[in-house]
């Protein structure tokens, strides 16, 4: 099965079973359909639909972080250049013992991802190593889009997953795999679709912080905030407009505080649904556990 690549804070892999039950009939039923993914981040339900029984007729990716979008054209075209390249980098860190050994190796590979002037094989090839080999499997930039985050606690982080890339890499042969804006898919997909075949739209943005303390992740130089969140919404209405079904995941605020229904009040004409999910990045080990998160759909 293909399965995400990379790790991910706010990975839907856990979700997967919640949200296939919450699909469209045609999707269910195998009828033609293009799918559409405007924030990829892990791409684990495009992933998961791409290699099911009833894989969509087209697919459309779509991230606005340009370092994770060039991962995936080089896993897609050039997996087997990339796996080389990972295995010098897992040699390398395997030579040193422990974590002061690591350090050194840890921060000059970070500062050279930052620099941004490796080709793209190797750009994709630090992006993995600083996914594996940095805290919790975080990706966080800050505003002048430089990565920050520390050096992770793992002896020994696995940068070589071969079956998993190679399996990816053939899923994605038939993608199209864009860096703009959200709301540019939707020229894409009318310009591509032209035997209007139903399209089915899949959102997982950047979620909404429960707390200021919670707002710690920024995915792109530019943070994804209450007007962001809005304008979205407007471009979910557009499409509704348009007939395209669609789904949407975001955080759930009334797990903090019952009375900030910011999301219920924002999507009141569209179905909401509350799901459990684990919180699975917080440094704190007590902080851990089940929360809510809302799908929000139009059909």
């Amino acid at each position: 099965m293909a399965k995400p690549f990379v790790k991910w804070v706010g990975g839907k892999s856990q979700l997967i079973s919640e949200i296939t039950q919450r699909l469209p009939e045609y999707v269910k039923n195998g009828m033609p359909y293009i799918y559409v993914e405007p924030f990829t981040g892990s791409a684990a339900l495009a992933l998961h639909l791409l290699d099911s029984e009833h894989p969509p007729s087209a697919i459309i990716l779509n991230d606005i972080n340009t370092d994770l979008v060039n991962l995936y054209k080089v896993v897609k075209s050039y997996p087997h250049e990339l796996l080389e390249y990972l295995k010098a980098l897992q040699s390398e860190y395997d030579e040193l013992e422990d974590k002061e050994a690591k350090q050194p190796y840890y921060y000059a590979k970070r500062d050279e991802f930052n620099t941004r002037e490796a080709d793209d094989i190797k750009h994709a090839g630090l992006f993995i190593f600083l996914n594996r080999a940095g805290f919790n499997g975080l990706y966080r930039v800050n505003s002048k889009n430089k990565f920050n985050v520390p050096i992770g606690s793992y002896k020994k982080p696995n940068f070589v997953f071969e079956d998993t890339i190679l399996q990816a890499s053939k899923t994605l042969t038939n993608v199209e795999i864009y860096n703009q804006s959200y709301e540019d898919t939707l020229s894409h997909l009318e310009q591509s679709n032209k035997s209007n075949l139903p399209a089915f739209f899949y959102f997982d943005p950047p979620y909404k912080p429960l707390s200021e303390s919670s707002s710690f992740t920024s995915y792109s130089k530019d943070s994804f905030d209450d007007e962001d969140q809005e304008k979205l919404k407007s471009f979910c209405d557009l499409l509704d407009q348009k007939g395209y079904q669609w789904l949407l995941s975001n955080s759930d605020t009334t797990n903090l505080d019952a009375k900030n229904t910011y999301f219920d009040t924002l999507y009141s004409n569209y179905k909401i649904e509350r799901v459990k999910a684990s919180r699975s990045i917080n440094s704190k080990g007590s902080k851990r556990g089940q929360i809510n998160e809302l799908l929000i759909r139009n059909y």
